[in-house]
């Protein structure tokens, strides 16, 4: 395999987890033979104190001739004075949109060894959960016009429009039983159909897109139902498909079943193979530059990217069992410290699933 990867770095911790990623990426490249180019490059806040903008041309053109992207995190209160276009996290939208990523893959492991860390009882965790959750990615309240903050009768309101085609809807929530049908072979679609035009719409799609795919079974929810189920029976989940401002939320809160948002790998891809590949948990900036943001996240965000934009399923499983053998043996991150267990940094923890990965490909 050889292919060319986009590194950006961002903000906050998001240059020490992605170290940690390249370092994983490189071990995988030696022990199986690939070539991995990297090519460094600015985005987010970094970005804009260097080239006056959160994404640069150059950003952009990097992006172009790579096979697939590797990002941190964007923002930080430095920037919080920014507006609109300037503001750093609007550089990563803006990037999703230009290669029209609408799939937002999320997964959601939960392990048994973690239980004991967990917001939730133990009986909820039981031997463990698997499910995913593809989010709309370039579409709905993030994206729709018109938006803006406008001065009516002497007080300002603030507006935004949530707005969904049916082809916008339809190829996410196809995607969605395509990746059911090689699972549990069951999709919940998510909406808040009793309220919203836009949800009706959704939910009238993904009732004819269940129709080409017999073999999975539909289910819907409402968003309120699904917050409070998530939580008190995730076992039901195989796939969840859901807007972009849902999926936002609910992958969020379903970070509490995987001990923390620092555990929580993402894949955003189109119709190509081409993707951009991030950890969820954002800049944390009161623990830049420590040295205890756990790693992990953007860990298993290489392996989705060896998964989904490199077709090599073998490495991706040994990243994640690296990973699970790590945390099998007691190794804790400050986010998911546990009585017992050995509390470790972020360099310890990234050579602790090196010398795993190391064990895995012998």
């Amino acid at each position: 395999m050889d292919g060319r990867i986009a590194v950006l770095p961002g903000d906050g911790i998001g240059p020490e987890v992605i170290e940690a990623a390249v370092e994983v990426l490189e071990a995988v490249a030696r022990r199986w033979g690939h070539r991995f180019h990297l090519e460094t490059g600015f985005l987010g806040g970094c970005a804009y104190d260097r080239f006056g903008t959160p994404l640069p041309e150059e950003t952009l053109e990097l992006c172009r001739r790579s096979d697939a992207v590797l990002f941190g995190a964007s923002g930080g209160p430095k920037w919080d004075h920014l507006t609109g276009e300037d503001r750093p996290e609007r550089a990563l939208a803006r990037l999703r949109k230009e290669f029209d990523l609408f799939v937002n893959l999320r997964p959601i492991r939960a392990r048994r060894c973690l239980a004991p860390v967990l917001p939730v009882k133990e009986r909820i965790i039981g031997e463990g959960l698997d499910f995913l959750i593809l989010r709309e990615l370039t579409g709905g309240v993030y994206y729709g016009q018109p938006r803006g903050i406008v001065l009516e009768r002497g007080q300002r309101r603030g507006f935004d429009t949530m707005s969904y085609t049916e082809e916008e809807v339809r190829r996410i929530v196809r995607e969605a039983f395509r990746l059911a049908q090689r699972r549990r072979k069951k999709v919940t679609s998510i909406d808040k159909m009793n309220m919203l035009e836009s949800s009706r719409l959704w939910y009238d799609v993904a009732r004819e897109v269940a129709a080409e795919f017999p073999d999975v079974e539909l289910d819907h929810l409402l968003v309120d139902a699904a917050a409070m189920v998530i939580v008190q029976n995730p076992a039901r989940f195989d796939v969840i498909v859901t807007t972009n401002i849902f999926g936002d939320i609910l992958s969020d809160e379903a970070a509490v079943l995987v001990g923390s948002l620092g555990m929580l790998p993402s894949a955003s891809y189109g119709s190509e193979r081409f993707g951009l590949y991030e950890p969820v948990h954002g800049t944390a900036p009161d623990i830049a530059g420590k040295g205890v943001a756990n790693p992990i996240a953007a860990i298993l965000s290489v392996a989705l990217m060896l998964r989904h934009t490199f077709g090599l399923e073998r490495e991706a499983q040994a990243v994640e069992a690296a990973v699970d053998a790590v945390l099998e043996a007691g190794f804790r991150t400050p986010d998911i410290r546990q009585e017992g267990c050995q509390t470790v940094g972020t360099r310890a923890m990234t050579q602790a699933i090196l010398e795993a990965l190391s064990d895995q490909a012998n």
